[in-house]
């Protein structure tokens, strides 16, 4: 299985997300540290979830590298993460 597939299904059981974006940024970090021919080593995420309601930003990271931490041991080199609730994104959406 793919690792973005992984990642997918990491997150959803664990953050029941509204609204999941998963982008493969491997290429733009080629010959850097982790990296791999194969790809699939740099992720960014956009995660929009009920659960991150009351939580630190910190909280929030937190909760996704939990979901996501035996890819992060073995495979995922670097996650960038932006986690909010839907109320922040829908204000994020319309201004």
């Amino acid at each position: 299985m793919l690792i973005a597939m992984q990642l997918r299904t990491s997150l959803e059981r664990a953050l029941a997300p509204e609204h999941l974006e998963i982008v493969d940024e491997s290429v733009r970090h080629h010959g850097h540290a982790g990296w791999r021919p194969e790809g699939e080593t740099h992720f960014r995420v956009l995660v929009v979830s009920a659960v991150f309601a009351g939580r630190s930003r910190l909280e929030r990271q937190r909760m996704v590298h939990a979901a996501a931490a035996g890819l992060l041991r073995e495979r995922i080199h670097a996650l960038s993460i932006r986690a909010l609730t839907p109320e922040e994104a829908a204000s994020a959406a319309s201004g």
